[in-house]
């Protein structure tokens, strides 16, 4: 019997040179956590445990897993759940990002090292769901996805609030001079009144939503809130639903294939999603050996709506969108759009489930298609002599005036750089001027942190400017907002055209035409070129800063390290 055949304990076993015997020792060993041999006979599934001191969007994992284990030993299997690392977007230097792809290699590497026929994956904060979709990808064992839940929205005085949209709205407030240091610190007490990830369609309720749509998690699982009894139910299911699909072999790579990851990338543009969500699902595709053709993806933005209104693209919050439906009433509005024969991990189609999704109710959070919130998707692919790779625009959370734009740049050499003089009463910006940060991508910064909301200049923000155009080879929180360019290809730091821009240098946006274009030109930006020098150095570095430093790619490629993407691709999205 090949090790691909075997189950239970008897896979992975430690190579002695007799298997029984190293199914012997396996089994010795165990038996000190206080199981039977009944026990140990019973199909393994095992559930990633992710919760941490440091992680509040994690903070109900432990009740998770509870309710996971007994949907497992409902359907008669054993659930053994074992760490791995836990990510928080507060508590990650230098960025989240630049530790995605360990979490996904330590993820992958403990799914292949330990028994388990199938494996539930918990995640919640923004880059843990895909780091655990990249790891399935690849490891390839049945298994699902159950999030931690959005948290409750909260009230300051008579508004409703919630992180982190309000958080970056109170926090430009205060910058202004709107907000005194009393209030400020008394908001900061209610901007995340509960676990779970943050309320409103940021990175992690975009992952979560999409990872729906993907067909990885059960249905209604995206949106349902942290503290819900509900959000326990969801997890018992899925816990059900892991012993069956070890015994069908329902493989990610069956359910994950080139037309679901297009449903995803539609469902990112009909909830007005976070620009990350692209990144994420690109690297995600990658480990399958799947391109996402970044000009398909704008396509898609022209013929489908943004119909979800939630912050920051609207005015609600998920505990709203979760009482409207959940993604079951955009998937309805839009399968027109979708691809419905895609399998799902419930062993459906996503026909099949829209069709089963309980029928429509009044409500005013997901719009129908006839009222959208924006008629065309939210986040456009800008190209040009400044982006030849390609850039990213969330149209659906920009001023509308500024989508059309030609101004002069004021250049930022780095984060450090931004942070020491964006507040300098004397600084030369104006606020029709484009304000650049470079060096803040994947190898610059590294980790390519969402420094790309940029903040206004302090002394155009106390003369009431709200926003003006940036841009940056960063990336952006899908909680914040404004007229912002991201993800800028090739970085400035390994020598793509933003490392030429020049404060002074004249810059057009033309979200409506797609086009991003230096107004400089071509010799000048040769001589430029000629006498540039690259400002990382990989001089003394180790460890996992050497490995991601060495291997990390493009913003374009999905930030995944180039030996853990499988090439050469032989499938694209639609």
């Amino acid at each position: 019997m090949t090790d691909d055949t075997k189950t239970g304990m008897r896979k992975g076993l430690t190579s002695y040179g007799d298997s029984n015997f190293s199914l012997f020792l396996r089994k010795a060993f165990i038996k000190a956590m206080g199981y039977s041999d009944e026990a140990l006979d019973l199909p393994v599934i095992g559930i990633v445990n992710t919760y941490s001191g440091y992680n509040p969007c994690h903070g109900n994992v432990p009740e998770l897993i509870d309710a996971i284990e007994r949907g497992v030993m409902l359907s008669g299997g054993l659930p053994v759940q074992f760490p791995t690392i836990s990510l928080h977007e507060s508590f990650s230097h230098p960025t989240s990002m630049y530790l995605r792809n360990l979490m996904a290699m330590d993820t992958e590497e403990m799914i292949r090292a330990q028994p388990m026929d199938a494996v539930v994956l918990i995640g919640g904060c923004d880059k843990t769901v895909p780091a655990q979709l990249m790891a399935a990808a690849s490891a390839n064992v049945p298994a699902i996805s159950v999030v931690s839940g959005p948290m409750l929205s909260g009230t300051h005085g008579a508004e409703r609030v919630g992180a982190c949209t309000d958080c970056r709205r109170y926090w430009g407030m205060h910058r202004a001079g709107d907000v005194d240091e009393a209030e400020i610190n008394q908001i900061s007490g209610k901007l995340a009144p509960s676990v779970g990830f943050c309320g409103v369609m940021g990175t992690a309720s975009t992952m979560a939503c999409m990872t729906e749509a993907l067909g990885m998690m059960l249905p209604g699982g995206a949106s349902i809130p942290a503290v819900a009894a509900e959000r326990k139910r969801h997890a018992e299911a899925a816990g059900r639903r892991a012993v069956q699909l070890a015994a069908e072999g329902l493989t990610p790579d069956k359910i994950m294939t080139p037309e679901a990851f297009a449903n995803s990338l539609r469902i990112l543009m009909a909830i007005g999603g976070s620009t990350n969500g692209i990144v994420h699902m690109t690297a995600v595709a990658g480990r399958l050996g799947i391109d996402v053709d970044l000009d398909a993806f704008d396509r898609m933005g022209h013929e489908t709506p943004v119909l979800v209104d939630l912050k920051p693209s609207g005015m609600n919050y998920m505990d709203d969108f979760d009482k409207a439906g959940g993604l079951r009433v955009v998937m309805r509005e839009i399968k027109h759009l979708l691809n419905l024969d895609c399998l799902t991990i419930s062993g459906k189609t996503l026909g099949e489930e829209i069709e089963a999704a309980p029928e429509p109710w009044p409500q005013n959070v997901v719009r129908p298609l006839a009222d959208p919130i924006n008629a065309s998707g939210g986040i456009t692919v800008l190209r040009g002599n400044l982006a030849p790779r390609g850039a990213i625009f969330k149209q659906s959370a920009a001023a509308a005036h500024l989508h059309t734009h030609t101004g002069r740049a004021v250049v930022f050499e780095s984060i450090e750089d931004l942070t020491n003089r964006i507040d300098l009463p004397d600084l030369d910006v104006a606020a029709e001027d484009i304000l650049i940060l470079r060096n803040a991508g994947p190898i610059g910064a590294p980790g390519m942190p969402e420094a790309g909301y940029i903040p206004i200049p302090r002394k155009l923000a106390e003369q009431g400017v709200k926003d003006m155009v940036r841009m940056s080879d960063a990336r952006m929180s899908g909680t914040a907002f404004g007229s912002i360019v991201l993800h800028i290809c090739p970085e400035a730091a390994v020598g793509g055209p933003l490392a030429l821009v020049q404060t002074g240098d004249r810059i057009s946006l033309d979200v409506p035409n797609r086009s991003l274009e230096l107004l400089v030109d071509d010799a000048e930006l040769e001589k430029r070129r000629a006498v540039w020098k690259a400002p990382v150095s990989d001089e003394g570095l180790r460890g996992y800063r050497k490995l991601f430093m060495e291997h990390v790619q493009q913003a374009d490629e999905g930030c995944d390290m180039d030996f853990l993407t499988s090439r050469p691709f032989t499938a694209s999205t639609p």
